[in-house]
């Protein structure tokens, strides 16, 4: 049986503040509580990964929904029963960091397996390159809620802090990662040259 616990997404935390105030659209967001749901088996997708995601077929030749895939040396369909869903996973991050961030999203919305920490903190990453704050941070929120020693999400959380230009919180989550075992990690190192830099990486 899956585990399930509400997630509220109906506002981000009072202390992301932009420049300028934005509106949170209840129509093209979901605003209400919904239930996520992961299986007690461990969900494999998702790594510390130091270096940006190298160009595939998926990004120089295939079209959407498309992605390559290696076996075949083809490109096919992303729904694809042959497809696993780390290789979902890891086309969905490559088109992400080619900037193809709603065929991104697409090849996401095909993964066997939604309510996993890692997919909803690489939703929260296409949120946020996609200029929309408010629904990163609730994503990266309900990532967290599900495992919060996801250092991943983490790092992320607070790269989108020092977009906001939110230090404070942006160096919560660092020490949030040092104490959940992430020294040394891409997760610190990422959020750390964030901080000294004022600007998140693109991966």
């Amino acid at each position: 049986m899956p585990r399930c616990k509400p997630v509220f997404l109906t506002q981000a935390p009072k202390t992301a503040k932009r420049g300028s105030v934005r509106t949170f659209s209840p129509v093209k967001h979901v605003v209400a509580a919904i239930f996520l749901c992961v299986p007690t088996a461990v969900f494999a997708v998702g790594s510390d990964d130091p270096t940006p995601p190298k160009p595939t077929s998926t990004t120089t030749e295939c079209e959407a929904p498309q992605i390559w895939d290696e076996a075949t040396k083809s490109c096919v369909n992303a729904q694809d029963s042959s497809l696993n869903d780390d290789q979902r996973f890891e086309a969905a991050r490559e088109l992400a960091y080619a900037g193809q961030l709603d065929r991104a999203g697409r090849v996401l919305d095909t993964m066997q397996v939604q309510n996993t920490s890692p997919v909803l903190t690489y939703r929260g990453f296409i949120a946020r390159k996609s200029g929309d704050f408010d629904l990163s941070i609730s994503l990266y929120q309900a990532a967290l809620s599900l495992d919060a020693d996801n250092i991943q999400a983490r790092s992320y959380l607070g790269q989108g802090f020092v977009d906001a230009g939110d230090l404070k919180n942006a160096r919560k989550q660092l020490r949030q990662i040092r104490q959940r075992g992430g020294r040394n990690t891409w997760a610190e190192h990422a959020l750390r040259v964030a901080i000294e830099s004022g600007r998140g990486f693109a991966y």
